[in-house]
């Protein structure tokens, strides 16, 4: 039975959002962070803020949440050619992807991420990867989740499991999931204290949280919580 989980935590909706899934279903709960030299700190900054509200405002969670760890991948910025760790414009690729992605980022998150619950005795590792509302990032599909999970068993000859609870979900039901593990409360810390966006806007509140409103984050960000808050006058 698993009993403890390591949640890659970055400070945005779905992690948050994760996180809160981990901490109503184990035990012990740990959250992962990772410096790869992102264009700005903002999300690492608010992750922190998130923790400590979490631990204040949720009694029934509070005790299950552990250390947080915080790690440097900054190799990832060493590699550049991403709007994400670039100082360039948001663009699509010939290759039909938004510049926003970061080659190989998830499979050095999840791979680090792995030797840490090897070392912390974690069972489960849980990313807040979907399929249904992203970017079309190749490191975000069910299939390269399930080939990183054989990997990481293969390879550090653990029973570890790699957990997706937004894979099949879209934005609206990510706000719906948020409402139905901790109530309007964590609708609201979710809305006031996570952050998206991809330019770092922290400047403008929005009914759906901060950001700037245009990049790819937060007009998915925006249009699940239109969508969801439909669902909710019907």
């Amino acid at each position: 039975m698993h009993t403890s989980a390591l949640v890659m935590f970055s400070g945005g909706q779905d992690s948050t959002t994760c996180l809160a899934h981990a901490l109503s279903k184990y035990d012990r709960v740990e959250t992962l962070g990772f410096n790869y030299g992102q264009r700005h700190s903002i999300e690492m900054q608010v992750r922190l803020q998130v923790l400590e509200k979490l631990r204040a405002q949720f009694a029934q969670w509070a005790h299950k949440l552990g250390q947080d760890h915080v790690l440097s991948l900054d190799v990832l910025q060493q590699i550049g050619g991403s709007s994400l760790t670039d100082e360039v414009a948001f663009a699509m690729q010939a290759d039909g992807l938004p510049n926003t992605f970061v080659p190989g980022r998830n499979l050095l998150f999840l791979t680090v991420a792995g030797a840490l619950a090897y070392r912390r005795g974690v069972q489960v590792i849980v990313t807040g990867v979907c399929e249904t509302d992203f970017s079309g990032y190749p490191d975000c599909r069910d299939d390269t989740m399930k080939a990183m999970q054989l990997a990481l068993n293969l390879g550090l000859e653990r029973r570890l499991r790699i957990e997706t609870p937004l894979m099949w979900i879209d934005k609206a039901a990510t706000w719906q999931m948020a409402k139905d593990l901790g109530g309007d409360a964590l609708v609201e810390l979710v809305v006031n204290d996570t952050h998206t966006c991809y330019q770092g806007t922290r400047d403008v509140l929005h009914d759906w949280g901060y950001g700037c409103g245009s990049c790819p984050a937060c007009e998915l960000r925006a249009s699940g919580w239109q969508r969801w808050k439909r669902t909710q006058s019907a």
